[in-house]
């Protein structure tokens, strides 16, 4: 065997791995199941793809061992196949694209940045807040994906309900926002929209997947 052999065939699978990762709307769908378990469907609607779209993509996915499924009735559900791993690998990605892509990093400035341009906390800071009670935690998700889990005690006010459920936030006392990660407008829609109403609020660094991905304590409804 040449010296070269095991190695060129751990590159050509990691190159498929990279390939499978090299498509804007599989990058979105990782990021929906990395909030948890979803059927084809529900992918579908939330990435706002066909179903035909939506399946080619998954099974892409799939052959890069990046996706697993199971079959419950008659529907099949897809979820990470290994949730930290590929939640670590999607956050080293954007890690180099803000350092290295000029474009990725106009858009953080002039989008992200601009609405909320004060340091996130980080989590370990958080997990010192939480544990003195002094924040209160706002998750700005959709009610299902709160449903499949949360961080512990946070308070559920999906985006588009925020301005009619302003008064179950407490004026006084900090929130700390999250969502589904990173690049989700969520948190800093929800941000710019309180802080402007004169509410004392910051964002988590990143957002549910990435706490679950470092082993730190979630609640579901299940």
């Amino acid at each position: 065997m040449s010296s070269s052999g095991p190695k060129q065939a751990i590159y050509e699978n990691l190159a498929q791995v990279a390939q499978a990762l090299g498509h804007a709307h599989r990058l979105e769908l990782l990021e929906h199941l990395a909030q948890g378990i979803r059927t084809v469907e529900e992918l579908s609607a939330r990435a706002h793809l066909t179903f035909a779209n939506t399946s080619r993509h998954l099974q892409i996915l799939r052959r890069a061992r990046l996706v697993e499924t199971e079959r419950r009735g008659k529907h099949i559900l897809y979820r990470l196949a290994g949730d930290a791993e590929v939640v670590t690998l999607l956050k080293a990605l954007g890690r180099v694209g803000e350092r290295n892509v000029a474009e990725i990093g106009r858009v953080v400035t002039d989008y992200f940045q601009a609405r909320d341009s004060l340091e996130p906390v980080s989590r370990d800071d958080l997990v010192a807040r939480l544990r003195d009670d002094l924040v209160t935690l706002l998750d700005v998700r959709p009610e299902d994906e709160f449903a499949l889990g949360h961080l512990p005690g946070a308070l559920n006010i999906p985006l588009a309900e925020l301005e009619r459920r302003l008064g179950e936030l407490p004026k006084g006392r900090e929130v700390i926002a999250y969502c589904r990660g990173p690049y989700c407008v969520l948190s800093f829609e929800a941000v710019a929209a309180l802080r402007a109403r004169g509410y004392r609020i910051r964002r988590l660094e990143d957002g549910y997947p990435e706490w679950r991905a470092a082993g730190l304590p979630i609640e579901s409804a299940a």
